[in-house]
């Protein structure tokens, strides 16, 4: 909270630093965290609702943060009712979210059933944060959705692809290994692209360039300024992949 004040006070004395500078690991798998408090202090929480699709646990989740700590209501999805049912037990016993418990849905999301998951749970119209993570058709969900309008869009990406604009063809039923192999999911310059056609400017990345941060136009546009895929691609993690490149270039792929 202090730190959340503490950037509110850089805004209004147009001191604030940069926005690769802020990250930090709380319940994130990286530095999202801290990414995310930043965002929010300079746009404000809004109604401090949330999406996760592709929840995981809910715990080493992008949303978990503000869940346990700044009281935000929301839905986890997942497709392993086991990995939701770990999420259920730790909600249960966190004091802050005693009083008003996030919900749960194990289904395996596809654009055809992704709205009306979301809108069956309640979850209609603005929102303040969407986190898509489903190591697959993310590209394609994030297309198909539309009962939702976040403010915030954060969504994985293929660093793999590069700065090719690359989308691997939709597959319903996907069930890819997605550790050894990575024929899966969209460039980072495809979801810009995406991400434009939807009312949405990049405005940063996690340090290895594979979680995107989208924010809806119209938004603190001075402080959060839209910037180029090319510069979420400098890490070694990103830059040693693209030879894997190599490896899948003769399969099917999409432009946009």
């Amino acid at each position: 909270m202090k730190l959340f004040h503490y950037y509110k006070d850089c805004q209004r004395n147009s001191v604030l630093p940069q926005f690769n500078e802020t990250g930090f690991k709380v319940f994130s798998q990286f530095e999202e965290d801290g990414k995310l408090l930043y965002i929010f202090s300079l746009i404000g929480m809004g109604t401090k609702t949330f999406v996760d699709l592709g929840s995981n646990d809910c715990v080493n989740s992008n949303c978990a943060n503000l869940a346990v700590h700044f009281n935000w209501k929301g839905l986890f999805v997942d497709g392993d009712k086991k990995l939701l049912e770990i999420g259920q037990r730790f909600y249960k016993k966190t004091p802050d979210t005693w009083s008003y418990k996030p919900q749960f849905a194990a289904c395996f999301l596809t654009k055809d059933n992704v709205n009306q998951l979301l809108k069956s749970h309640g979850f209609e119209g603005e929102i303040d944060f969407l986190s898509i993570d489903i190591d697959g058709n993310d590209y394609w969900i994030w297309e198909a959705l539309d009962v939702i309008q976040p403010r915030v869009v954060m969504i994985e990406s293929q660093v793999v692809f590069g700065v090719q604009n690359l989308v691997v063809p939709y597959q319903a039923d996907f069930k890819g290994d997605v550790t050894n192999n990575y024929y899966y999911g969209a460039s980072g310059l495809a979801l810009q692209k995406l991400g434009k056609k939807k009312g949405y400017r990049l405005i940063g990345a996690n340090e290895y360039g594979n979680n995107l941060f989208f924010i809806k136009n119209g938004l603190a546009e001075k402080d959060l300024p839209e910037i180029s895929i090319e510069t979420t691609l400098q890490h070694p993690f990103a830059t040693e992949k693209f030879e894997c490149f190599e490896m899948i270039k003769h399969k099917d792929f999409l432009a946009f």
